[in-house]
């Protein structure tokens, strides 16, 4: 791996693993412990959980008030949101790449963030990356939140309680991301066409990325990408799922983009953060478009699994591409 340590600053253990419930022969463990270790204990999944839910009795309407569109209850949800993504994405900025807490330690790129450059909103990559995070990103999440409780409200999206139905309740939080893993990749694929690419770029601005940089889109691409949340529309569920789908894609678009593998605390990995799948992505950009839970990338080509042999075979395809 000699080749990817000078292009790298850090790569973890390779070649890439996606997970052990694809495998044959079957793997059942495995496929338990991947599933587990990325719900319990110390986990972004369970924090998401826990601020869905301190989001859904703290600081969100009743279905009652929701049945009819008013500016209170509205601007709450953005409120709410706004600040939920700025002291996160904030204090990882600040963690990071403002005081560098841990220095280069597990950052995958050697290059330094933020950068600056006429590509960038404002000239400047951090001030790019918050002005699209909050003035398209949280809007459009915040949106689709406040589609979501109206349509619930007045009977146009079915509504289940945990007293009604304690099973599926809870087997939701587990299906989201699943759901996830299916939808991503095909809306992803589908950013990467001719005609939509163009939207994409500005996502692209980033190919060294900080937690800033996992909402920075354009508003086309914010709408795709929030839009996953309309399967609640097919599927009885409650407005705490609807919380969690959203703050799921909106969070983990901040934890997985800083930059690094995870949190450093005493010479300890003590919280995974970032997959080096996907800060390959947006160093080669073709490769790579889905997550680990699916191997879509391997059934369809696009696998990049962080080995010099894998950077090889997207270099051949890519100019391929080009004849």
């Amino acid at each position: 791996m000699s080749g990817a340590r000078r292009e790298w600053n850090h790569v973890p253990e390779v070649p890439i693993q996606v997970s052990p419930l694809w495998s044959w022969p079957p793997r059942p463990y495995a496929a338990f412990r991947w599933y587990f270790d990325s719900w319990f204990f110390l986990t972004v999944n369970l924090a998401i959980l826990g601020i869905a839910f301190a989001s859904f009795y703290v600081a969100s309407p009743t279905l009652e008030q929701a049945a009819r569109l008013a500016p209170g209850w509205m601007a709450l949800i953005w409120v709410r949101n706004a600040v939920i993504v700025t002291l996160l994405a904030g204090l990882l900025h600040l963690w990071f790449h403002k005081y560098a807490a841990q220095g280069t330690d597990l950052k995958y790129d050697p290059r330094p963030f933020p950068r600056r450059g006429r590509v960038f909103t404002l000239g400047h990559q951090l001030w790019d990356n918050i002005f699209w995070t909050i003035a398209s990103g949280v809007t459009i999440w915040s949106g689709f939140e406040i589609l979501m409780w109206w349509a619930m409200a007045n009977g146009y999206a079915a509504t289940i309680t945990w007293g009604s139905n304690p099973v599926w309740f809870i087997a939701i939080f587990f299906l989201i991301p699943v759901w996830e893993s299916l939808y991503f990749y095909w809306m992803h694929r589908f950013l990467h066409t001719r005609p939509m690419y163009r939207f994409h770029a500005l996502h692209h601005r980033n190919t060294d990325i900080g937690p800033w940089s996992g909402l920075s889109m354009h508003p086309v691409e914010h709408v795709f990408y929030f839009g996953s949340v309309l399967i609640h529309f097919v599927i009885a569920s409650s407005p705490v799922h609807v919380i969690f789908h959203l703050m799921f894609y909106g969070i983990l678009a901040i934890t997985t983009h800083t930059g690094f593998e995870g949190v450093l605390f005493r010479n300890r990995k003590r919280l995974h953060l970032g997959n080096f799948h996907h800060q390959i992505h947006h160093r080669y950009f073709e490769c790579n478009y889905g997550n680990l839970d699916v191997p879509w990338d391997k059934l369809f080509g696009s696998w990049h699994d962080g080995t010099d042999a894998a950077r090889a075979r997207m270099r051949a395809r890519m100019a391929a591409r080009r004849r």
